[in-house]
């Protein structure tokens, strides 16, 4: 069987969640960071998140807490309805009590974390970085919620990434997610702080109370160090996502994927997407 001639591949970088689209639905990767259209409608889930960091941000810049609280308040009211997929809720009765729902999630889970804040030497504040990596056949881009000093190795780093989840992770540390995700974000921190970088550290805040009243944070770990493996199995991720990208293809769509499935589908049947 004659294999389909390479073409030039049709992205500049890869990020981790570009990376991950591509994986779970390559259609709606293809919409996304391809053709550049951001239409499909947010989760209330992602608004709280996004909500959180922002308030995290403006903290570890320095604000006062309410202050911080307010951001990220007035980041969730500012969700136009239009760009919010209300799933079930359709009447404007029921849209208005899921937003409700969201801003006292985010309030719950933003004062869960605020109660007792990890403290840290912070450097950086929502780095942001494409870097070009030896061996790599694209740039990769990352952005680190905190870039710290590092408490285990003297002049290293640690990079420091926060997550308002549902339920806490299967797999704490060694979850795969985890791990491809630290390695994006050490190569960019690496290259913009040039210093060593020991550990991507991750803490996720559960938006519900705990009935057992055990701690509403969990701590993973990730110490570079102890992964030289994992950096050989993400280059060849890399590589072979590149390759994948760069052949001649026709992009089928998930339906499975329970963000974009149906809307991956609706491009495939339209035919609107070329080969």
């Amino acid at each position: 069987m004659k294999k389909k001639a390479s073409k030039k591949p049709p992205i500049k970088h890869w990020s981790h969640s570009s990376l991950m689209a591509f994986l779970r639905n390559p259609l709606a990767w293809y919409k996304r960071y391809v053709e550049e259209i951001y239409d499909t409608p947010t989760t209330p889930a992602a608004v709280v998140g996004s909500a959180g960091h922002l308030a995290l941000e403006h903290f570890y810049s320095g604000a006062p807490k309410d202050i911080a609280i307010q951001k990220g308040l007035e980041y969730v009211r500012g969700v136009a309805d239009f760009e919010l997929n209300f799933g079930a809720a359709k009447s404007r009765k029921a849209k208005k009590e899921k937003r409700k729902h969201m801003e006292e999630e985010y309030l719950r889970a933003i004062g869960y974390y605020l109660a007792r804040p990890p403290r840290h030497t912070v450097l950086g504040v929502e780095v942001r970085g494409v870097v070009e990596v030896e061996g790599l056949p694209l740039p990769i881009k990352a952005i680190s919620d905190l870039v710290v000093a590092s408490r285990v190795e003297k002049g290293a780093v640690d990079i420091v990434d926060h997550k308002f989840v549902a339920s806490f992770s299967k797999g704490g540390a060694g979850k795969p997610l985890f791990i491809i995700q630290a390695i994006f974000n050490y190569y960019t921190v690496r290259e913009l702080f040039g210093k060593p970088v020991r550990r991507f550290i991750v803490y996720e805040c559960k938006k519900t109370k705990n009935a057992d009243g055990s701690p509403q944070m969990r701590r993973y770990e990730i110490d570079f160090k102890k992964h030289t493996e994992d950096f050989k199995v993400f280059h060849r991720l890399i590589s072979d996502a590149t390759e994948e990208i760069a052949r001649r293809r026709v992009y089928l769509p998930n339906p499975s994927d329970m963000f974009e499935g149906d809307n991956s589908f609706a491009i495939y049947r339209l035919e609107l997407v070329d080969e």
